[in-house]
């Protein structure tokens, strides 16, 4: 990090161009880094220095000061650094940026495109975890909360899916009345959804709601190194890592069929042959996952299943 910036040199690209790279600064530090582990360089952060980065049979990074100092005969000078090597634990590299004032450290965890977002989530995760004594007990217990802040958005959604499944034969009714008039029959279809206070897009809500979660719960596991190898229960033995047997997909697959059978087929026979693929590709896709974010979606898909069957039952029986 320098100039309060990152700079990212891939050490391929270190290595293919055969070259020296400097960079001038007043303040950050220069490191060696890969996935879970660091080995920094922290200058005085109040002076100016070069940071250089080579190749020579190894990878080098090291930096010089650009202040010079002038020691007279029988005077001392003191020229202080910090040196960082170990595991990029998020509350350690926190400590060591206050404590010592180095600018942007926590930088050396890559924390993706939601950095906003992601961190933060971490922090409540790692909270919970200490808590529970379980990183997989803290993403049940974070899936939980986001639910419950997210429930009156679910519930108009579900209350406008369960408009839509109950008004099926009027639909039918209209596309069979106007077969021959596409637009007549989109003015009476909008119409019905407009007297009956139903919308064909609330079916979309309940999948894009986790989803900022989901994407910065993802960098979460692939990130941080509390997480490498922490485990949840029985088989599962590692969040960061995939279901050994797939035991977590399948039953998220099946989780995302039985959502899918509760919702109004809406749309032309395409669409709905498409939708109904859904379950199988969303579990193909999540085999591979790390365990511990096909966890979440699975919790996920349960409460949303609970509430969507809750709000089908009061919308029918009023």
């Amino acid at each position: 990090v320098l100039q309060e910036k990152l700079e990212l040199i891939d050490y391929d690209d270190l290595k293919d161009d055969d070259e020296t790279l400097n960079f001038e600064s007043d303040n950050g530090w220069v490191g060696i880094t890969d996935k879970y582990w660091l080995a920094a360089l922290i200058p005085d952060q109040d002076k100016s220095f070069k940071a250089i980065y080579t190749y020579d049979n190894g990878y080098i990074a090291y930096y010089r000061s650009l202040n010079a100092t002038k020691v007279m005969p029988g005077n001392d000078h003191i020229v202080e650094s910090q040196i960082f090597i170990g595991a990029k634990e998020a509350k350690l590299i926190d400590r060591y940026q206050e404590e010592y004032g180095i600018y942007n450290f926590d930088l050396a965890i890559d924390w993706g495109w939601f950095y906003f977002l992601t961190k933060p989530l971490f922090n409540v995760i790692y909270f919970f975890s200490q808590l529970s004594g379980n990183f997989g007990l803290a993403i049940i217990i974070l899936t939980v909360i986001t639910r419950v802040v997210f429930f009156p958005l679910a519930n108009w959604s579900f209350i406008s899916m369960a408009k839509m499944k109950m008004l099926q034969p009027e639909m039918t009714r209209i596309k069979e009345l106007h077969k021959d008039d596409k637009a007549q029959q989109q003015q009476a279809l909008m119409a019905l959804y407009k007297k009956e206070g139903a919308n064909p897009l609330g079916s979309c809500l309940p999948m894009l709601l986790p989803m900022p979660i989901f994407l910065a719960l993802y960098w979460v596991l692939l990130e941080s190194v509390e997480l490498r190898q922490a485990p949840f229960l029985f088989w599962i033995n590692d969040l960061a890592a995939m279901d050994p047997y797939f035991i977590l997909p399948l039953l998220m697959g099946a989780s995302t069929y039985l959502m899918q059978a509760l919702n109004p087929q809406v749309g032309d026979p395409m669409q709905v042959r498409m939708m109904k693929l859904m379950p199988i590709m969303f579990t193909v896709l999540f085999l591979f996952f790390p365990a511990g974010l096909v966890l979440y979606w699975l919790v996920n898909n349960l409460l949303s299943l609970a509430q969507q069957t809750y709000v089908y039952r009061k919308v029918e029986q009023e």
